[in-house]
């Protein structure tokens, strides 16, 4: 379909076009609220900066297509193709995501607070400070994706896979993150106070600088595999519950270590050079 007949008809107070071929379409700033594209082909089309919300576009087409800047807040996008499509600075507040395809795709400094992306693949995705809070990113695909100074708070990552993720500078506060995998993953200078990381895999990740003030740390696994030491060198580990914690060869050089209670931590061989240690009931390993 052309696109000034599309527009004719979306005038004329049509909005359902399921099915329609647009492919490498220029539809740059156009305002399309609550139109139905869903099964479209969209390939290719630009849509940056236009106004899509409320839309449908479940089961759409839009691999490769530019939806920077564009309005989405409240769209369905179910089963989506979106493969390394460009949705920087995208307004996706409260939309519907659920197993759609965003693998490789640009969210860069995207909006997607309150978003379901429930199932949805986002396998080397581009998150960066992104902003997920109260995000639905329940059994999501999140293996080598950026979600560099993203923000995560109250986000859901139940059984999410984290895969070599970077969560640099993330802000993660109170986030739960109990018996998640996140081994070798890089958590340097991110914000995780008051988080539940309760029986989490974090051998060989790097906290280092990291905020775990008050968190939840019960048996959670920090065992440097191979004698590769998990890094919590300069974190901040004030009030945090570390009880029957495995810190086997995990480096906590200059850590803030206030009020911790090592009492019941596993045994192990912990480095500990210059940790702070107004520490209560600290007992060496």
């Amino acid at each position: 379909m052309h696109v000034h007949r599309l527009l004719k008809l979306y005038e004329q107070g049509i909005r359902d076009f399921a099915g329609v071929d647009l492919s490498g379409a220029d539809l740059r700033g156009i305002t399309l609220i609550g139109i139905n594209l869903s099964g479209a082909n969209l390939k290719g089309a630009d849509f940056s900066r236009a106004f899509l919300t409320k839309s449908d576009l479940s089961e759409a087409q839009l691999n490769w297509a530019n939806l920077s800047f564009v309005k989405l807040s409240e769209a369905k996008l179910v089963e989506t193709d979106l493969t390394k499509t460009n949705l920087s600075g995208a307004f996706m507040v409260k939309s519907k995501l659920p197993r759609s395809k965003l693998s490789g795709a640009n969210l860069s400094a995207t909006n997607l607070r309150g978003a379901n992306l429930w199932g949805a693949n986002l396998c080397g995705a581009n998150l960066e400070r992104g902003n997920l809070r109260d995000t639905n990113l329940s059994g999501v695909n999140l293996n080598w994706a950026n979600l560099s100074e993203a923000r995560l708070v109250g986000a859901r990552l139940y059984g999410a896979s984290l895969n070599s993720v970077n969560l640099y500078k993330a802000c993660m506060k109170g986030v739960d993150l109990g018996g998640v995998d996140l081994e070798g993953v890089n958590l340097r200078e991110a914000r995780l106070n008051g988080a539940n990381l309760e029986g989490a895999n974090l051998v060989a990740a790097d906290l280092s600088e990291a905020n775990l003030c008050r968190a939840n740390l019960k048996r959670a696994d920090l065992t440097g595999a191979n004698l590769t030491r998990a890094s919590l060198e300069e974190a901040n580990l004030a009030w945090t519950v570390l009880t029957r914690a495995k810190l086997t060869y995990a480096d906590l050089s200059q850590a803030m270590l206030t009020g911790i209670n090592l009492e019941e931590v596993l045994p192990g061989g912990m480095v500990m050079e210059e940790a702070t240690e107004e520490v209560s009931y600290l007992t060496a390993m």
